[in-house]
């Protein structure tokens, strides 16, 4: 209430002062033509301002600023990959038993194009994505990933993430699948039903994750190519990935 009757007073101020101004202008000048003849053009001038300013500049200034927004995000889904989101591709792809129906199509190179990404995404959106709960060592996910209950924490409090809603669903997904595998003190015993259960939520994360993987490996062959060299080097989805370079 207080902002908006300062708000109100400034504006009755400023429309006050000018008005006073064109009082002493007609009486110095007593040129009342001018005064209408300048005004009318003053005022004439305001809507072409108000496009260049707020139509015009501002989202200008606007595209600019979600594009450094999207670009400190982008180093948030870097750091995700580099800490956790590799190592968990490469776990569950190695559970996937349909895997080869994708494997060779994510080998990405130096040579794709916008086109080849496309066509893999596309690829991927229809891929029927399988968890082998009779190959996955929960206990080891479970160790892997309450190691980084903190570093998740901290990836879902970024106020960046709200720019990025198809990663802010992978950290959630991923984040679940540890709050499910914390609630088990014992995950060799347990029933069929849920392991399935646990299958499903690992699936999800599975999914989002290799989604998301892609759309990042576009970014950096587009944005940062010596970090699109070391993540082709450690592509998960190539058994013979090292991070060594060969001549």
């Amino acid at each position: 209430m207080r902002k908006t009757r300062w708000q109100i007073f400034l504006g009755l101020s400023l429309i006050g002062l000018s008005a006073l101004f064109y009082v002493l202008h007609y009486l110095i000048f007593r040129d009342a033509q001018h005064i209408l003849k300048y005004g009318l053009g003053d005022i004439a001038f305001v809507f072409i301002e108000v496009l260049l300013v707020t139509l015009i500049i501002h989202r200008l200034l606007g595209l600019r600023e979600r594009r450094n927004r999207l670009e400190k995000l982008n180093m948030v889904i870097g750091a995700f990959f580099s800490e956790a989101g590799t190592k968990l591709l490469t776990y569950f792809s190695d559970v996937d038993p349909q895997l080869d129906q994708i494997k060779e199509g994510l080998i990405v190179s130096d040579q794709w194009s916008d086109k080849e990404f496309s066509a893999m995404s596309k690829t991927l959106k229809s891929y029927d994505y399988r968890i082998d709960t009779k190959k996955v060592d929960f206990e080891a996910l479970k160790s892997f990933l309450n190691h980084r209950t903190e570093f998740l924490l901290r990836l879902l409090e970024n106020p960046n993430l709200l720019e990025h809603e198809s990663f802010t669903d992978l950290l959630q997904a991923v984040f679940h699948l540890n709050e499910e595998l914390l609630r088990r003190d014992d995950l060799k015993s347990l029933p069929q039903s849920d392991l399935a259960h646990l299958g499903g939520d690992a699936k999800r994360a599975y999914a989002l994750l290799v989604n998301e993987w892609l759309d990042y490996m576009k970014h950096l062959k587009t944005s940062y190519p010596y970090l699109f060299s070391l993540a082709m080097r450690t592509n998960p989805f190539d058994e013979k990935a090292s991070a060594i370079v060969r001549s």
